[in-house]
């Protein structure tokens, strides 16, 4: 009779594993999904010098706790020289590591300019190449070639592209490189777009990296030529912060806050907990955002956005896609502007296009509201 007992609790237990396993949207089964190897490359500060970093921050977390990706590690930028003042914001890391329960380790880069595009920084100090060996060891010990996204400058993964080539090349699913400008003609360029001027040598020298590069210029025309918002071959969009800030939880809109209100104290924990300062978001949902690299997040995740606004995955839709990476031929010479012409099939170059100008910025702001308001 106890053998028949024990029997039983053992196939009720096997049942049970079973049904939270593979019931849909359940915790372990979101949680045991194997997402895309993901690193983030970020230049995030507190103060910030530009809070799309921290919107970008939330949707990679957002994905990261959906289990459509799995991410690695968050590398911040070296703060740049004429900026004193500003550091590395892990604070936010370590927010939406307690939002969402995850333990993502965050680095800082380098703070060395490179000197060419073969430099390697092999005089550099242990600790000012933590980034370089995070990204490294993360591609060496990942099962599966990981993905990585640059928001910010380049250097670090210019480095450890030059360290080990032959890595990259197995092991690097691709860079989604979200800078410089898709100039028509590169000779009417009257300055660098921002995050190529952070490491203008290391920004050319991504191009020369034996794995995909998806290509996002933040700009078609030159940042102050008054042209439209939306462009065909530029990653920029902006929306009206009340659009979302009000319809996330407590936690997320007390994150948003201790960014935007550009806190310098240490209780990131007590603000994150606490009640959110409502008059601070309400000032801060009457402004708008810009933003520049929401389309190339999803699409390392796997999914592109419809024209109405909806996430779906890449492979489930062509010609409702408001945005698509098209296959490109680039160089990028020593004036550190990209010139670029139509690839074939066989490139692994990739260039942003916007398919539908219209539809963009709308569709791009429901579709991270969509994301963001999945954050517990």
């Amino acid at each position: 009779m106890g053998s028949l007992r024990n029997c039983t609790r053992f196939v009720v237990t096997v049942l049970v594993i079973l049904v939270f396993t593979f019931v849909p949207g359940s915790t372990l089964a979101r949680t045991s999904a194997a997402g895309t190897p993901f690193i983030h490359v970020t230049d995030l500060y507190r103060p910030h010098i530009d809070p799309d970093d921290h919107w970008d921050l939330a949707c990679v977390y957002a994905l990261a706790h959906r289990g459509d990706i799995d991410l690695k590690a968050i590398v911040v930028d070296y703060p740049p020289a004429d900026r004193p003042g500003h550091n590395p914001d892990i604070a936010a890391v370590a927010q939406m590591n307690r939002l969402t329960g995850l333990s993502i380790p965050a680095v800082t880069g380098s703070p060395h300019a490179v000197k060419s595009r073969d430099d390697a920084q092999a005089s550099a100090g242990a600790s000012e190449l933590q980034a370089v060996r995070t990204i490294l060891n993360m591609l060496r010990t990942s099962e599966r070639p990981v993905v990585i996204t640059v928001t910010g400058c380049s250097r670090d993964v210019a480095v450890a592209g030059r360290q080990a080539p032959d890595l990259f090349s197995r092991k690097c699913a691709g860079i989604y490189l979200n800078a410089g400008t898709a100039l028509p003609d590169p000779g009417l360029s009257t300055k660098l777009e921002y995050n190529v001027a952070l490491d203008k040598i290391a920004y050319a020298a991504v191009f020369d990296l034996p794995c995909p590069v998806y290509w996002m210029p933040c700009f078609e025309g030159t940042e102050s030529d008054g042209g439209p918002v939306v462009r065909e071959y530029a990653s920029h969009y902006r929306f009206r912060q009340g659009e979302i800030l009000p319809h996330l939880s407590a936690r997320v809109r007390n994150y948003f806050g201790y960014a935007l209100g550009r806190r310098s104290d240490h209780n990131w924990l007590g603000y994150l907990e606490g009640t959110p300062d409502t008059t601070l978001l309400a000032e801060h949902s009457a402004r708008d955002r810009h933003m520049w690299c929401t389309a190339g997040l999803l699409h390392a995740a796997g999914y592109t956005v419809t024209r109405e606004g909806k996430t779906v995955r890449r492979a489930e839709t062509q010609d409702s896609a408001v945005f698509d990476f098209e296959p490109i031929e680039v160089t990028c010479a020593e004036s550190r502007v990209a010139k670029w012409s139509p690839g074939s099939r066989s490139s692994n170059r990739f260039i942003l296009r916007v398919r539908d100008r219209e539809a963009y910025q709308a569709a791009m702001t429901k579709a991270m509201k969509a994301l963001l308001t999945q954050l517990p």
